[in-house]
């Protein structure tokens, strides 16, 4: 495939459910000769809600990006939309978090440097230096922001400044083990993306991997999801296990456990790049 057929704009939406909304949304990208590639929708019967996301050809339309965001609000306010459209060759900045345990963030530092996730990583922040020579490797910058347990603030207060220095789009806790103050849950809310070690919400907090050996699990999994005040509860992006059995001790559950982390993370974060996760409520909605 060429790359002018690579170039897609992505149109998400959601709003109310109602008669002829595909139609008409269908019908406005048809009338400015708009070429559809993909299109999903879903309608929630117990929301009463409606959720669509459309990729459109972008040498097909006869209008401009900002002419057709212009002539599409019109159609939107009708409607009641929450919608976006976005330009898949604007890769989005994300800035990376880590503290000791590096395999998520080499997973996607790999991923990001074979081509796999499209996307720009201004930058990788830690709590700890250890994982440094590896971001390096990458040509990539470390910061290295400790945190003081009795004056966590400061250390949030300096990540925000880079953070958004960087102009981050997203945020992605690779496995960065503080927990992130209210204030920068709601700043950074549905752009900040975490991987806990666990199957939510079974094992919540620390340590699951000892809590999930000592309940004598059969499966073991881990769950991606948008980071919120409340810990470990936010909107579930992913989520994947694998089979464990009485033979195998707790090593082999965290080895186990970290195969299927780095997978669930990647997912999630390349569903969140590609715009096909719409958050409402407690709940998502990943178009695939």
């Amino acid at each position: 495939m060429s790359k002018a057929e690579n170039h897609t704009y992505r149109l998400v939406i959601h709003c109310p459910d109602k008669v002829g909304i595909v139609a008409a949304v269908s019908q406005f990208v048809a009338d400015h000769g708009g070429w559809l590639v993909e299109s999903n929708y879903h309608a929630d019967p117990e929301t009463g809600w409606f959720f669509m996301r459309n990729e459109i050809r972008a040498g097909s339309l006869t209008i401009g990006l900002d002419q057709f965001r212009a002539e599409f609000s019109e159609l939107a306010s009708s409607y009641e939309m929450r919608w976006a459209i976005h330009d898949s060759m604007e890769p989005q900045n994300v800035v990376l978090l880590a503290s000791h345990a590096s395999h998520c963030l080499a997973d996607l530092l790999h991923r990001w440097h074979s081509g796999e996730l499209n996307c720009a990583i201004p930058c990788v922040i830690s709590n700890h230096e250890n994982l440094r020579s590896m971001v390096a490797w990458h040509d990539i910058p470390f910061k290295y922001v400790p945190v003081d347990k009795e004056n966590k603030a400061a250390a949030f207060a300096e990540m925000t400044d880079i953070i958004d220095a960087h102009r981050a789009d997203t945020v992605v806790l690779a496995r960065y083990m503080q927990i992130i103050p209210p204030d920068m849950c709601a700043k950074y809310k549905n752009r900040m993306i975490n991987i806990h070690h666990s199957f939510l919400p079974s094992f919540i907090g620390a340590n699951p991997y000892a809590k999930a050996y000592e309940r004598g699990v059969k499966l073991v999994g881990a769950t991606s999801h948008y980071v919120t005040e409340d810990l470990d509860e936010g909107p579930i992006i992913e989520q994947d296990v694998v089979r464990v059995s009485h033979s195998q001790n707790k090593d082999d559950l965290v080895r186990l456990g970290k195969d299927v982390e780095k997978l669930v993370l990647a997912r999630a974060l390349r569903n969140h790049l590609q715009n096909r996760v719409l958050v409402h409520g407690h709940k998502t909605v990943v178009f695939e």
